[in-house]
C-alpha cells in the first residue's frame, strides 16, 4: 500500500484564499492564474480548497501539458478548467446538479473555453459505462483523469465507483495521469496498482494520484 505522506506549507494559504461563501473561486496556476469563477455555494457541490488545488497541480502539473482532462464530479469545474490552465488541451466536465452546470458552462465562456473547454449534465457512472463502451469516442491524447466525488460516495456508492476508477485506469493511454481525492474513510491500497499511488494528506482531504507508464 502506497505510503501517506502529509502536504507541507499549506498554512499560509488560510488568509488568502477566497471563500467559497462568497461565490467565488479562482484559477491558482498557470495561463489563468488569479481569474476567478463563479461558485454557487450550494452544498451539493464540494470544491477543493484553493490550496489543496495548488498543490495537488503543483504535484502533477508539469504532466498535464497536451493531455485531456475528464473531471468526472465536476462540481465547480475548478479541477477541469485548472488543468487547461496549466497547458491541458482540453477538458471534458461532467456534473449532475443542473443549476451547478449552468455555472460551469458561464465559467467557461467567462474565461473564453468555449473551444477547449465542454461540460456534460447527467450521471458520472452512466457517462462512465457508455464511455467505456465507445472506444472510438476514447481521446487519442494521454488522459488526466480527475475523480473528486462527495466523499459519502466511497461508503455509499463505492462499487459503482470503484467500477468507474477500474475501467478507466485499464483503459486510460500510457503516459496518464489520474488523480483521487477522498477522506480518510477510503483506503487507498482499494485502487488498482495500490502501491504505485502517492498519497497525500491534505486534512480532510486525502488526494492519490497514479501516473501511467514512464514519464
Amino acid at each position: 500500500m502506497a505510503k501517506i505522506r502529509r502536504g507541507k506549507n499549506l498554512k499560509h494559504w488560510k488568509s488568502h484564499r477566497p471563500l467559497s461563501d462568497q461565490g467565488k473561486l479562482r484559477i491558482v496556476g498557470g495561463k489563468f492564474r488569479g481569474r476567478q469563477i463563479s461558485y454557487s455555494g450550494d452544498p451539493v457541490t464540494r470544491p477543493m480548497k484553493d490550496n489543496i488545488r495548488e498543490a495537488v497541480f503543483n504535484l502533477i502539473g508539469g504532466y498535464v501539458q497536451n493531455k485531456v482532462a475528464l473531471d468526472l464530479f465536476g462540481g465547480t469545474g475548478a479541477m477541469g478548467l485548472e488543468a487547461i490552465s496549466r497547458g491541458a488541451s482540453r477538458a471534458l466536465i461532467i456534473e449532475r446538479h443542473i443549476p451547478t452546470v449552468r455555472i460551469i458552462k458561464e465559467n467557461i465562456e467567462h474565461l473564453g473555453l468555449e473551444e477547449s473547454a465542454e461540460v456534460l449534465s447527467g450521471d458520472s457512472f452512466y457517462w462512465g459505462r457508455k464511455f467505456i463502451k465507445q472506444k472510438d469516442t476514447w481521446p487519442a491524447e494521454p488522459w488526466v483523469v480527475l475523480c473528486c466525488p462527495p466523499y459519502d460516495f466511497y461508503v455509499d456508492r463505492w462499487e459503482e465507483l470503484q467500477t468507474l476508477i477500474e475501467s478507466l485506469f485499464e483503459a486510460a493511454p500510457q503516459q496518464s495521469i489520474f488523480v483521487v481525492e477522498s477522506d480518510d474513510r477510503f483506503d487507498t491500497g482499494q485502487l488498482p496498482d495500490a502501491d504505485d499511488w502517492e498519497v497525500r494528506q491534505y486534512a480532510p482531504a486525502r488526494v492519490a494520484i497514479y501516473k501511467k507508464g514512464a514519464m
